[in-house]
């Protein structure tokens, strides 16, 4: 007789509920997550991209073709498909533009490789491949990259010049685009050459008027604060005047905001009262003996103060923002104060050339020109709608990167579809030089890359096969720079010529992003997901009654709880 086998006990390692899906089905879930959200942007690329309009659940609506805006508006919750939203705001981050060229990368490079996920290659040796495509990519893109002598500041100054315009081509602004982009390369030689701080460039929106009413100004401006009775008697232009940075509070404060006083007489309160305000006069006398006759101050400055102020023909302005005061003390120099006692004019007080308060649109700002230690500027942008000064806010940040990236850089490649035409063909020249399977994956890399020039066409209405079929033609002849143009008849032009640039980093960052997170999903073979986690009320429940005892308060017939 054959002994049965003994019983396994059963081992239970996950919590009840919790969702697991692994192998290959797995795998291609991901990819397809992945392939949605560059479903999503891929009409957005290019000069002739479209726009996406997206109402929060507020029912604010917001117009951009900005990829990492659109990301973060989506609020996506796939795991995967995280992973693309991660490289569009690093590719923004670290360098401003191609955001949506890097998700239609990562997604195309999945695309590409379903087929051979689906017949059982091994993920390790599709890895192993697309790494090696991608260092290839980048040596090669190295190798044509165009470098620009910064020696010439004329010329050096129109390839800036050329970069802002290509960013803006795909932009709401790009009607617009020589107005602009002259204002963005402004606005990035104007900062320490050395640092390039973009948050020194001060934004400032302003609705009405037209977009060709923006402004550049060559120092700081910034919204009119809150000001007391006596403002409107203080003077609104000086001519090089001492500018004074606080950190101080100039307003009379109550007692019992401070602590708890006891009195006995009248007399007793009338002392403290007058302590108060004589503490208030010294300071005000202490700022008077500076011979500044611009006060600021990140802290409130009462109405006593103000028409104190007044009196004297000193202008002064409380809770004015951080970033601000920051900016004020980049142009103007000196520090900013937490006290009003040692102040030395010499070291601790800034100046500019001009301070006046000017009237832009339906706001009043003040405004400080002529800095000698300017280091900073702001740009005040004008426009109907809010939702459309917002885009061209987005459009100018892109390009005030793109400008600080060319200039830190100096190194720029033909754009329009041009490098990634280039860099495929290169690719499947070096791929007949490799065995096995990785010559598949390398192949299948090098025809990912024509994704940008494909998705350009589409948008604007252009057979894509029959310029595809031109560029790889002319390619193969050796005009690397030859790319879309969606504007002339054939199709095709050299880009280079056509001053059609972008810095070669915004290529480099993301083909190697996008090869990373292509890589890490098909590395991921098994998702794991908790319940509980994903419950919207995190935390214990309140007991019952609570909101009623909260709604009631104290004093209303409830007793206090000792």
């Amino acid at each position: 007789m054959q002994r049965g086998l003994p019983m396994q006990p059963t081992v239970v390692l996950l919590r009840e509920g919790t969702d697991t899906s692994q192998g290959n089905g797995q795998l291609l879930s991901n990819i397809s997550a992945c392939l949605a959200i560059a479903d999503t942007l891929a009409s957005t690329l290019g000069p002739r991209g479209m726009d996406k309009l997206i109402v929060n659940d507020r029912g604010e609506a917001q117009i951009t073709n900005d990829g990492a805006t659109i990301l973060k508006l989506l609020d996506i919750v796939h795991p995967a498909a995280k992973t693309l939203v991660d490289i569009a705001r690093a590719q923004d981050a670290e360098v401003g533009d191609g955001t949506t060229s890097v998700v239609l990368f990562a997604g195309q490079f999945l695309k590409e490789i379903r087929p051979f996920i689906e017949e059982g290659m091994s993920p390790h040796i599709i890895i192993k491949g697309y790494r090696l495509a991608s260092q290839m990519a980048i040596d090669r893109i190295k190798e044509v990259q165009v470098s620009v002598d910064k020696s010439d500041s004329r010329r050096f100054r129109d390839l800036l010049i050329k970069c802002a315009s290509t960013s803006m081509s795909s932009k709401l602004v790009q009607s617009q685009k020589p107005f602009f982009a002259n204002m963005v390369v402004d606005a990035v030689m104007s900062l320490d050459q050395d640092d390039l701080d973009e948050s020194l460039i001060g934004v400032k929106r302003i609705s009405g008027g037209a977009m060709q009413d923006s402004m550049l100004i060559q120092g700081v401006s910034f919204k009119k604060t809150f000001t007391y009775a006596g403002a409107e008697q203080q003077p609104k232009s000086f001519k090089n005047p001492l500018i004074l940075c606080l950190n101080v509070e100039l307003e009379l404060k109550a007692e019992k905001d401070n602590a708890e006083v006891r009195v006995e007489a009248v007399s007793e309160y009338q002392a403290i009262v007058d302590a108060e305000w004589e503490i208030i006069y010294r300071k005000l006398q202490l700022i008077e003996k500076t011979g500044a006759k611009v006060v600021l101050s990140k802290l409130p400055i009462g109405d006593l103060a103000t028409q104190w102020f007044a009196d004297r023909d000193i202008f002064c302005a409380g809770r004015v923002p951080a970033a601000d005061l920051r900016r004020v003390v980049q142009a103007v120099g000196g520090s900013v104060q937490s006290t009003c006692s040692d102040i030395d004019p010499q070291k601790h007080l800034g100046t500019c050339g001009r301070f006046d308060e000017r009237q832009v649109g339906g706001e009043r700002f003040n405004v400080f020109e002529e800095c000698p230690k300017a280091k900073t500027c702001t740009l005040l942008l004008r426009g109907g709608a809010e939702q459309f000064i917002e885009e061209v806010e987005r459009s100018l940040h892109d390009a005030i990167m793109v400008v600080k990236r060319a200039v830190k850089n100096g190194d720029v490649v033909a754009g329009g579809g041009a490098v990634e035409m280039d860099l495929s063909a290169h690719i499947r020249t070096k791929a007949n030089a490799i065995r096995g399977k990785l010559q598949f994956v390398v192949r299948a890399f090098a025809k990912a890359l024509e994704v940008i020039p494909r998705q350009i066409c589409d948008n604007a209405g252009l057979d894509s096969t029959d310029i595809l079929n031109k560029l790889r033609m002319r390619h193969a002849q050796g005009e690397i720079h030859v790319g879309v143009d969606v504007d002339g008849a054939e199709g095709i032009r050299d880009n280079m010529e056509a001053f059609v640039w972008e810095p070669s980093l915004v290529k480099l960052n993301a083909i190697s992003s996008a090869t990373e997170a292509a890589c890490l999903i098909l590395s991921v073979d098994e998702t794991i997901r908790n319940p509980q986690s994903e419950k919207a009320s995190a935390g214990p429940r309140a007991p019952p009654g609570t909101a009623q005892r909260a709604l009631r308060g104290r004093g209303r017939g409830m007793p206090v709880r000792r």
